[in-house]
């Protein structure tokens, strides 16, 4: 039962992966400590359609979630990628040569494929061993005051915190509420979303093919299946929907290289529409943002998660730095020291992706020469693709502590 007088050091709205990992990386550290609760309507569900989201884990969000004691139950279910190759060629090409290839170094995988339900069901039962409060409800009002924030629920009740975080997703409730406004547009674009079969073994390879529509990302997944991401135009996208699977396949066949084998898909098929949005602020008074509620990018480079882990990551720090001296974690210099720690990251990784996104999803023919050039000059530098490999990897020098699989 929740006290009509309780007040939680930090209440965490979302239930995602960002928002369970954040609540286990404070509590973990901070144990009797910290008083948690995550907000979020779908902990009363159990069950649901078979998984079909997919995420790219990469180096420093895996050694965050290994030190929180999560990895372990990810990655009985994930498939290392141990080699990358990038292609730029026509639906139609008989043959696409990589102009750019990634091979892991001592046998350390570039990342790994998991399916988001494993992700987010390892950082649950974590929660839960950890005794994080869990509340089966959505926000509904905030109220934030000079030292205590307060949250009102869809089932009447009102909550107190110290910190208030916004973890819930791109259509973020919280934000919204607390008058945080957003930068960003719309890409012409949607991703196609499935598990696809294949007669041969995949062997960690992953591949993104980049077409006139935008890029077609081929991802291994344990045994000889992948999951696809393919980018197409909205209409496109929403026209291939309605074709029976047969009719997909075929689409499927003239996109994938013949390396794999005979296909057939394992899953249904969805889409879902591409946005570029950045929140204006990452904070405001005794409220931070992580994840998806302060930004959202285009998938072409599988970052979204491992922005979001970077988030929590930075977030957990400086808040358990601040109670292990006493001090209020919702104070004003703590949530401005974090958004001066995220805002260039994530400003920089986003347009990037943007840009990324823009000089490949086209078919003009010198933008095609000037990028086949660009990526082979990359593919012959050894030293520049092993600087890509770490920036994607985000466990560097200067990264939060549990980043580099340090204790808080």
């Amino acid at each position: 039962m929740l006290g009509s007088n309780s007040i939680f050091d930090v209440i965490i709205a979302g239930g995602g992966a960002n928002g369970l990992a954040l609540a286990a990386a404070i509590k973990q550290a901070m144990r009797e400590g910290a008083s948690i609760a995550v907000v979020d309507p779908a902990a009363a569900l159990a069950g649901g359609p078979t998984p079909l989201r997919t995420v790219a884990i990469a180096e420093g969000p895996r050694r965050l979630l290994d030190h929180l004691g999560a990895w372990e139950a990810i990655e009985r279910q994930a498939q290392p990628i141990l080699s990358m190759a990038i292609m730029d060629g026509r639906v139609r090409d008989a043959v696409r040569l990589p102009h750019l290839r990634f091979a892991s170094k001592d046998r350390a995988p570039l990342a790994h494929m998991a399916f988001n339900d494993d992700v987010v069901g390892a950082l649950s039962a974590l929660c839960d061993r950890l005794e994080v409060r869990r509340i089966p409800a959505s926000v509904a009002h905030w109220a934030r005051g000079k030292r205590i924030a307060e949250i009102g629920l869809s089932d009447g009740r009102a909550l107190r915190a110290r910190l208030a975080v916004a973890a819930d997703g791109a259509r973020s409730k919280l934000s919204r509420l607390a008058d945080i406004q957003t930068i960003g547009w719309d890409y012409d674009q949607s991703g196609i979303v499935a598990t696809v079969a294949h007669k041969r073994d995949h062997e960690g390879r992953a591949e993104q093919h980049f077409l006139p529509a935008g890029p077609f990302a081929v991802l291994p997944l344990p045994g000889r299946q992948s999951s696809i991401v393919w980018n197409e135009r909205r209409a496109d996208a929403r026209a291939l929907l309605t074709l029976d699977s047969e009719e997909v396949t075929r689409q499927l066949e003239h996109r994938f290289t013949p390396k794999l084998g005979e296909i057939r898909l394992a899953s249904r098929v969805e889409a879902f529409p591409f946005r570029f949005q950045i929140a204006r602020r990452f904070v405001a008074e005794r409220l931070a943002l992580v994840g998806d509620a302060a930004h959202l990018v285009h998938p072409v480079a599988g970052q979204g998660l491992n922005l979001g882990l970077r988030d929590v990551a930075a977030l957990a720090e400086t808040i358990v730095g601040e109670m292990r001296l006493g001090l209020d974690p919702g104070a004003p210099a703590p949530l401005a020291a974090y958004e001066r720690r995220r805002r260039f990251d994530v400003a920089a990784s986003g347009l990037g992706l943007d840009a990324l996104n823009r000089l490949f999803s086209n078919d003009l023919a010198p933008l095609r020469f000037a990028r086949d050039l660009g990526l082979r000059l990359v593919d012959r530098a050894p030293a520049l693709k092993d600087m890509l490999i770490a920036e994607a990897g985000g466990a560097g020098s200067g990264a939060p502590k549990l980043l580099r699989g340090l204790a808080l």
